[in-house]
């Protein structure tokens, strides 16, 4: 979760400022991120890690996505991933409140008067009835369409043929109930493609490998570019590669760094060598090469320069220790950056820019914030940042009525 100016970064004497999260993210973008939507986001990120805390969240390691240029990036401390961690915690948190909340459920249409206010959801229990609920205010947040190909190709048709990351459960209804009531829509052709994707399994192989010091090679066992740039620039630079792919090479020094390779290795996805040599064989690499391109990455860090293709974070760990890790990956569907069009006070806005009365969402619900590319780590912040904001305001909303 991507965040500045927290006390864990000022914890660990690392310098941070909002305008330097939000220059990076917007560049990131290509500057077609909503500005308002982003200085918002950027504005309200530490106080959403101190509220995760509160909770028993606590994210307090720290390391680096492709596009930023300091450590803003908070993990768990144990290195666990960060979804299963933050929805537990979250559940935990929940039902120490009691709240009710209604499982295995499908929301088939929202409640609205006839001067348009939102004021609750039909839904169809797990025993099939027909379930109506007036609630004042809803908040809608359920993830984008990046599972749903049929939407897929309405908007984005070169990438029907990719393998996706999403659950069968990103098929985007959230979206299609806002703009039922009458709620805008934007950027739905902004669709991001993750770099390191395993295709077999459909497993994303996380950022924090290359954020903790692995390198990409190609099949003749070179480096090809800047690990830690852009997610779309890293995708473009592994599909003009032999058959689209690239190797994830690391040692077993990272994988004490990042809990996430023993469920990678349980999958079977990994190659595992003692040397380095023999990886490349397993693997279908050069191996004269492999060796060489590792001698000049450890060698970068040791003089802390990556003279060939200016990698400036993700530099403090060689490639040392065997046993040797691989992993074959290739770029898939990951992140649908558009949807609901909202304001600051995650209200969703009609075509003429008016809030809908009642109606809220957030998360990957909602387009307009990340732009054309999302940088790793804003996803988990966004879904906090606004989600947060939402509630505020749905509560808010329902207390005058």
């Amino acid at each position: 979760m991507n965040a500045c100016q927290t006390r864990f970064q000022k914890n660990e004497g690392i310098t941070d400022d909002s305008d330097t999260f939000y220059e990076e993210t917007l560049a990131g973008g290509n500057r077609t991120n909503d500005p308002d939507l982003l200085r918002y986001f950027v504005d309200q990120s530490a106080s959403a890690v101190d509220w995760l805390d509160q909770l028993g969240v606590r994210l307090s390691s720290l390391t680096t996505t492709g596009g930023m240029t300091v450590k803003r990036t908070h993990r768990p401390s144990d290195g666990s991933a960060i979804g299963g961690y933050l929805v537990q915690g979250l559940l935990e948190a929940t039902n120490q409140r009691n709240i009710e909340m209604v499982l295995n459920a499908r929301v088939t249409g929202l409640i609205q008067s006839q001067s348009k206010r939102v004021d609750g959801v039909e839904y169809i229990d797990v025993r099939g009835r027909l379930i109506s609920v007036k609630s004042g205010a809803v908040i809608i947040a359920t993830g984008g369409f990046g599972s749903n190909y049929k939407k897929i190709r309405e908007v984005r048709s070169d990438l029907a043929k990719m393998v996706t990351t999403n659950h069968v459960g990103s098929s985007g209804d959230g979206i299609d109930l806002i703009k039922s009531a009458g709620g805008a829509l934007r950027d739905l052709d902004k669709i991001q493609v993750h770099p390191t994707v395993h295709h077999e399994s459909r497993f994303l192989v996380t950022e924090a490998l290359r954020g903790e010091g692995a390198i990409l090679v190609n099949k003749q066992g070179k480096r090809f570019v800047n690990e830690m740039d852009r997610r779309d620039v890293v995708s473009k630079a592994i599909g003009e590669q032999i058959e689209g792919q690239a190797f994830l090479i690391f040692d077993v020094l990272l994988s004490s760094r990042v809990p996430a390779v023993r469920f990678y290795d349980s999958k079977g996805m990994l190659h595992q060598e003692k040397s380095l040599r023999d990886l490349a064989e397993e693997a279908g690499i050069d191996g004269r090469n492999l060796e060489n391109t590792i001698r000049q990455w450890n060698q970068a860090v040791t003089v802390q320069r990556d003279i060939y293709f200016n990698r400036v974070t993700g530099l403090d760990y060689p490639i040392l220790k065997g046993p040797f890790f691989g992993v074959k990956v290739s770029p898939g569907i990951h992140h649908t950056m558009g949807g609901a069009k909202i304001s600051t006070q995650a209200e969703v806005l009609n075509s003429e820019g008016l809030p809908l009365p009642g109606l809220y969402a957030a998360g990957e619900t909602v387009g307009g914030l990340h732009g054309e590319n999302r940088i790793g780590g804003n996803a988990i912040a966004e879904i906090v940042i606004f989600g947060r904001q939402a509630g505020r305001q749905a509560a808010a909303f329902t207390r005058n009525l």
